[in-house]
């Protein structure tokens, strides 16, 4: 049978899972609208991806819904 492996000590498990730490996600700024986008996306606010128009946004109404 095979032989199960070693226990790790605490500071061998904690050093190795360090790096598993969540980081803030980067944003870019829109050319066109100035707001934050992600990285490699088209932009929520105005649909452009550098400077192209790459997706056709509905304009919200301003009229109140369910009174």
């Amino acid at each position: 049978m095979p032989v199960p492996p070693k226990r790790r000590p605490k500071s061998s498990v904690r050093a190795r899972a360090s790096h598993f730490a969540l980081q803030k996600t980067k944003l870019n700024v829109c050319s066109k609208c100035g707001q934050a986008v992600a990285p490699h996306r088209a932009c929520s606010v105005c649909g452009t991806y550098k400077g192209r128009e790459m997706v056709k946004v509905k304009v919200k109404s301003k009229t109140a819904k369910g009174k």
